[in-house]
């Protein structure tokens, strides 16, 4: 069965680096922890509010 599982996160100026790399901690922990062994796709979107960016979705797709 395909699943499809959402992460958001806000995104601070000067602090994106470690924002992205706790982001990816937490979907890799995610996979681990839900013994995922096939990813079928991961895309990011930006979020905007007056025109700057300020938030991440990362859209995970798995088979079980």
């Amino acid at each position: 069965m395909i699943k499809v599982k959402t992460f958001g996160e806000p995104l601070q100026p000067f602090k994106v680096h470690r924002e992205l790399d706790e982001l990816d901690a937490r979907i890799n922990k995610f996979i681990v922890d839900n013994g995922i062994s096939r990813v079928v796709s991961v895309s990011d979107s930006t979020t905007l509010e007056g025109g700057s960016t300020c938030g991440l979705i990362r859209v995970l797709v798995y088979e079980e």
